[in-house]
């Protein structure tokens, strides 16, 4: 698989943030029987999506400019030196500064600060989505861990007060895959499926979990049922296509693609389609 198509990682693609440079993890049959074993063959370690491959570089934190560093400071420096009543939105414009220039653990970070000094669920809720985006964005397999364990943490916290929050449970389950228990990460997506059979998030997680393994056919069903309860998930379809290119199905993977390339608006989407059509 070539790069543009590798590079499909929107929205809603990074929701399988921790897949990123990660060993291969084989996720076998019913059982979903796991074990590591990193790849030497960079054609299969790229092969599967965005989200599969060991190559980093082009997502590697850009240089601030000097008025960036300029912005920076000031805020910090606000944030700092805020009173309690100023501090929320004296981090918050930190926060959105930090996410602006993809310095992603700093805004994770302070989001954490806000937290202790006014505790709150909401709050919580959000540094362990901060996190989780970092985490998607790490640089190498020392700070994936630290990011991910940070995750778990505040994710956590969340889910204890309110068990219910499937989007962080599913969220929390991905950065089970690079640890020494990956195992867990397949039981939590279990238990959101079990709670909602059509959960987007889960069954998309679930799905690519197993183009990660090369069970395409079982990505197959995983797609289809997120196509089945929500029809306008272009990157369930795109990802399906996928699947199907690499069981022999390449007509109907065309038909899909064509489709996917009419609705969708993403150009890095349109690229990538492209890219896989001129393969078929």
């Amino acid at each position: 698989m070539n790069k543009s198509i590798l590079l499909v990682v929107g929205a809603g693609i990074l929701l399988t943030a921790g897949l990123y440079s990660l060993p291969k993890v084989v996720v076998r049959n019913e059982d979903r029987k796991l074990t590591n074993a990193r790849t030497t063959d960079p054609q299969t370690a790229v092969r599967d999506s965005a989200v599969l491959r060991n190559d980093r570089s082009d997502l590697h934190t850009p240089s601030l400019s000097p008025e960036q560093q300029r912005e920076l400071a000031g805020l910090k420096s606000r944030f700092a030196s805020a009173g309690s009543d100023q501090k929320p939105a004296a981090g918050e414009a930190l926060i959105q500064a930090y996410r602006k220039v993809s310095r992603f653990d700093s805004a994770a970070y302070v989001s954490e600060q806000l937290v202790k000094l006014a505790p709150s669920d909401a709050g919580v809720l959000r540094t362990g989505d901060l996190y989780y985006e970092a985490y998607g964005f790490a640089a190498d397999n020392n700070r994936s861990a630290a990011l991910g364990a940070k995750t778990r943490e505040y994710y956590q916290k969340a889910l204890d007060g309110n068990p219910n929050l499937l989007a962080a449970k599913a969220n929390m389950a991905m950065t089970y895959v690079s640890t020494q228990t990956p195992m867990q990460g397949i039981m939590l997506l279990r238990e959101v499926l079990q709670q909602d059979p059509t959960n987007e998030l889960a069954l998309f997680n679930m799905g690519l979990l197993s183009m990660r393994s090369g069970q395409y056919k079982r990505a197959e069903e995983r797609f289809r049922a997120i196509l089945s309860a929500h029809p306008g998930n272009t990157k369930a379809q795109f990802y399906l296509a996928i699947s199907l290119s690499e069981t022999g199905r390449k007509e109907e993977a065309r038909k899909l693609l064509a489709d996917v390339k009419e609705r969708e608006k993403d150009p890095t989407i349109q690229a990538a389609v492209k890219e896989l059509e001129q393969n078929l």
